[in-house]
């Protein structure tokens, strides 16, 4: 919560706040009630906001008071990873210029962590033998779709108020014990959209793991998926059959840049609810909250896998039934990133992987159990800790199996409503201090990672991945 008994000036994210939204200053204004002047005034860090502001801003954005905390490190996290960098060693930047720099001017602050990101990225494009443009130049100057996608995300801390009613209709329609849904919404494909379901062998999927045919109506999964995943593909396919209208006017809202970044949009909205569909905000939340957000306790009840529970608990931002505002990574034996998700603040690393005093990588070694720690960021902030592996198909191999960790955490505020945190010294913990990109310890994410070559088939079979629609089926 924002606490109100100090001055607080919040220019930075107000006006992150309104680029977000896509409304001008004035409109902004009259929705708040305040002269166009005085709003600028606020944007400009001339008047600080006061509480009665805050209560106006959280009322008519539907906001999260939390997200406007003066603690909170936005996009000064980018900026300040970037500058972690050697090359800029000499220069003697302070945190506390990198802060200014953030909060006055997001948006330079923002220009300067994407050409940061396209620096990096040609650089691994010249490694693998990729051809360069004649000026020298990245091939794109703008955000990838994916990062893109993420960083939309981001400014929705993983909540879609519409999508998660569009769920709980579907829900209500499918009337059906949530902890056994493949039947209902099986029948529900063929009664209402004539579409049959099909397990495959590996052999006809070609590597995929799911696959719809237009023309026949039939939507075919892959014999290697677990039950859960097959269920999601499932719930996947009706997402999109009966909330096509939800799912077009939230990807219009956010007006992505090109056609690519537009459809992999789509393809996440439509995995969120299909995740909503399976696990459904109100029954889901109040199973957490009994449980201590013990999730091989409440997993079973909507017949899912860790990993979908894990993701599902990044989404609960509901005004009046908020839970925890986790976050969540996901990485594989290399330090390889491929997911990560948060409802509150946390300063992922944008260019690089998770910091090896994280015991996240530890988890690789106890298989199955989960690994708690406090850890403590650059900027002193305390976060409680589990980790857990997963197993993993892979669809290119099909039959292949892999081991992944999900590593979850939240502020340490939140610990003691854990059931992982019984019996540990939360009141004064050993935390173990984490930086961006591992500078810190000035290591490489992971040794595998630092000594092994660049695998191109790895990294293809990873780009793949960017765009398949299966976040939480695994």
């Amino acid at each position: 919560m924002v606490t109100t008994d100090k001055k607080l000036f919040l220019g930075g994210r107000l006006k992150r706040l309104r680029r977000d939204l896509g409304v001008t200053q004035s409109r902004m204004a009259d929705e708040l009630g305040v002269s166009p002047s005085y709003l600028n005034l606020l944007e400009r860090n001339q008047r600080p906001v006061t509480a009665q502001m805050l209560l106006r801003l959280a009322e008519a954005y539907d906001l999260d008071l939390r997200t406007l905390s003066a603690d909170d490190p936005g996009g000064g996290a980018g900026l300040e990873e970037v500058l972690t960098d050697k090359m800029f060693a000499d220069l003697g930047i302070g945190r506390h210029e990198v802060a200014e720099v953030a909060e006055l001017s997001p948006g330079l602050a923002e220009a300067m962590a994407r050409l940061y990101r396209a620096y990096l990225d040609r650089g691994r494009m010249i490694d693998m033998g990729a051809f360069e443009r004649p000026d020298g130049l990245p091939s794109s100057s703008s955000q990838s779709p994916t990062d893109w996608v993420r960083d939309l995300v981001g400014s929705q801390r993983n909540h879609f108020a519409e999508l998660e009613t569009a769920a709980e209709a579907i829900v209500a329609a499918l009337d059906a014990d949530l902890q056994d849904l493949g039947p209902a919404v099986r029948e529900r494909l063929v009664a209402r959209h004539g579409i049959q379901t099909r397990v495959m062998p590996t052999e006809v999927m070609a590597g995929s793991l799911r696959r719809y045919d237009h023309h026949r109506k039939r939507l075919m999964v892959s014999e290697t998926l677990a039950p859960a995943s097959r269920i999601f593909a499932m719930c996947y396919q009706l997402g999109l059959m009966e909330a096509p209208e939800a799912l077009t006017r939230l990807a219009d809202r956010f007006s992505a840049p090109d056609r690519a970044t537009r459809q992999l949009l789509k393809v996440f909205l439509d995995n969120y609810l299909a995740a909503a569909i399976m696990m459904p905000y109100e029954p889901f939340h109040a199973a957490m909250e009994a449980s201590g957000y013990d999730i091989e306790r409440v997993r079973p009840r909507f017949g899912v896998s860790y990993e979908q529970a894990a993701q599902r608990l990044t989404t609960l931002s509901r005004p009046g039934a908020r839970g925890i505002p986790f976050f969540m990574m996901r990485l594989d034996a290399a330090g390889n990133i491929s997911k990560r998700f948060a409802a509150g603040p946390f300063p992922f690393s944008r260019f690089g992987g998770a910091c090896p005093r994280w015991n996240v990588h530890d988890s690789f070694k106890t298989p199955g159990r989960i690994v708690t720690q406090v850890i403590e960021t650059p900027d002193s902030e305390r976060y409680f800790t589990l980790s857990r592996t997963v197993r993993r198909t892979s669809g290119l191999q099909a039959g292949l199996e892999d081991e992944l960790v999900i590593g979850l955490g939240c502020e340490l505020k939140f610990a003691s409503k854990l059931a992982a945190s019984r019996g540990l010294d939360i009141a004064s913990p050993l935390a173990v201090e984490i930086g961006p990109s591992c500078r810190i310890c000035e290591r490489p994410a992971c040794p595998q990672r630092a000594a092994a070559p660049i695998n191109r088939t790895l990294l293809v079979e990873e780009a793949s991945k960017s765009v398949t629609p299966f976040p939480f089926a695994r």
